[in-house]
C-alpha cells in the first residue's frame, strides 16, 4: 500500500503543545545571558571594591566605587522560586566589607550594555517609539526600594528609571517594570555596533545619584535623578544581592522568559568575548598553527569562533614560560603578542625568550604546560 500524503500541519497542531507553537524562540529578549548561564571568565571573584569590569557572568559589568568590598559569584541554584521556574544560575554579590556611611559619589551597580544595531526595532527617538518591559528575578537580604535604570548613549545622553521593592529578605521575587517610549528626537539610537542602551541594576548609590527626583520618564541625563530611593545594600557584611532571569522586550507586558539552548547563548556571548585557550582545560592547549618568521619570532593566524562585534584586543594571563612555539620536537618559550586584528581573525605572534627559533620551522603556538593558570582570550566588549 502506498503511503498517503503526510499532513504535517495537522500533525504539528495536534501533537505539539500550543504553548511551544505560540511561544517559540524569536529572540524577543534584548538582554544576552539574562539567565546568567555563561561565565567564560570564571565563576568567583573576591575583593571587588572599584573599577568597571565584567568579573563572572558574560555581558554583565560591575561598576564600583567607595561602596564596600564584595565577592561576586555565578551561583548554582538548588532551591527557591527562581529555581523552580527553570533558572539554574544567578549572579550574586556578597558584601564582605561594609560601608554604612557612603560618600556622595559612592556607587555599586551591575549593568549590561546593548549593541545599538540590535535596538533599531524599538524606534527610540521617533513618534512610533516602543515602550519596553523589563522582568527579572531578584533576591536580596535588605528589604526596601531598589532602582533599575536605563541610559541611552547615542545623540543626547538620556536616562529613565523605575523603582521596585524587595518585600521579603533572602527570598526570590519576580519583578516587572515598564519603561515608557522615548519619542524625543534627541533620543535616537544609531544603527551601528556601538553602545545604544545600558540596563543598570543599582545596589548602592551615594547622594550624588539620589538627591533629585527619580527620572521615571525619559529625560536628559542628570546624576541626581538616577537612583533616588535606592537602599544601601553595603551597610552590613550580612547583605547579599542576587539577580537572574533578566528579560527586556518591546511592549507593555512581560512574556515568559526566553530560554535559549546553551550553544546559542554561548555564541551570542562570544561576539563580545572568547576564550581561545585555557590551561585549566588542557595544560598544553593549542592556539594556532604557526611558522618561523625570524630567529626571534613565530607567527600564526587565529580565526574566531564567531564574528566579533569589532576588532578585538587580546587578554592573557602571563607568567614565566607560559607559552611556546613547538616545532620538530623542540620547544621555544616566549611571550604572546597581538598583530593585525579584524572582527574575524587576528595574527598571533610569539616572541621567543630562550633559544633561537630554527629557520623555516613550522609548528604550533600554545600553552607550554608550565602553569594551568595560563589563559588567552579576546574581547570586543562595549
Amino acid at each position: 500500500m502506498a503511503l498517503s500524503k503526510i499532513d504535517l500541519a495537522n500533525m504539528v497542531e495536534n501533537q505539539m503543545p500550543q504553548s511551544l507553537i505560540a511561544d517559540n524562540i524569536n529572540f524577543r529578549n534584548i538582554i544576552i545571558n539574562g539567565g546568567m548561564d555563561i561565565a567564560q571568565r570564571g565563576t568567583s571573584v573576591a575583593s571587588i571594591s572599584s573599577g568597571n569590569t565584567i568579573h563572572t557572568c558574560d555581558r554583565w559589568k560591575t561598576y564600583a566605587s567607595s561602596a564596600g568590598t564584595w565577592t561576586q559569584t555565578q551561583e548554582a541554584l538548588t532551591s527557591g522560586d527562581a529555581y523552580t521556574n527553570g533558572f539554574a544560575t544567578s549572579l550574586k554579590l556578597d558584601c564582605t566589607t561594609a560601608n554604612g556611611s557612603l560618600s556622595s559619589g559612592s556607587y555599586l551597580s551591575v549593568a549590561q550594555s546593548i549593541e545599538a544595531q540590535n535596538l533599531q526595532y524599538i524606534k527610540k527617538g521617533t513618534s512610533n517609539a516602543e515602550q519596553l518591559t523589563a522582568s527579572f528575578w531578584v533576591k536580596s537580604t535588605k528589604t526596601g526600594t531598589n532602582i533599575v535604570q536605563f541610559v541611552s548613549l547615542d545623540d543626547t545622553v538620556r536616562i529613565c528609571a523605575q523603582s521596585y521593592t524587595i518585600n521579603s529578605s533572602d527570598t526570590w521575587e519576580k519583578k516587572t517594570v515598564t519603561i515608557p517610549a522615548d519619542t524625543s528626537s534627541t533620543g535616537n539610537i544609531s544603527n551601528d555596533n556601538g553602545e545604544g542602551l545600558r540596563m543598570i541594576f543599582w545596589v548602592v548609590a551615594g547622594t550624588d545619584f539620589t538627591s533629585g527626583t527619580l527620572a521615571t520618564t525619559w529625560a536628559d541625563t542628570a546624576n541626581a535623578n538616577r537612583a533616588v530611593g535606592q537602599v544601601n545594600n553595603a551597610d552590613s557584611t550580612s547583605n547579599n544581592f542576587e539577580i537572574t532571569g533578566v528579560q527586556l522586550e518591546a511592549g507593555t507586558s512581560a512574556s515568559d522568559f526566553e530560554f535559549l539552548p546553551v550553544d546559542v547563548n554561548l555564541e551570542r556571548c562570544q561576539r563580545y568575548y572568547q576564550v581561545l585557550a585555557d590551561g585549566t582545560e588542557h595544560a598544553t592547549a593549542n592556539l594556532c598553527t604557526a611558522g618561523q618568521y625570524s630567529n626571534d619570532h613565530a607567527y600564526g593566524v587565529i580565526r574566531f569562533l564567531t564574528i566579533m562585534r569589532a576588532a578585538p584586543s587580546m587578554e592573557q594571563v602571563t607568567g614565566s614560560d607560559y607559552y611556546r612555539f613547538r616545532s620538530g620536537g623542540g620547544n621555544y618559550n616566549g611571550t604572546l603578542s597581538l598583530g593585525i586584528s579584524t572582527p574575524r581573525s587576528f595574527r598571533l605572534g610569539l616572541n621567543r625568550t630562550q633559544a633561537d627559533i630554527p629557520a623555516n620551522a613550522g609548528g604550533w603556538i600554545g600553552i607550554s604546560g608550565a602553569s594551568t593558570t595560563a589563559k588567552v582570550s579576546v574581547t570586543s566588549e562595549l
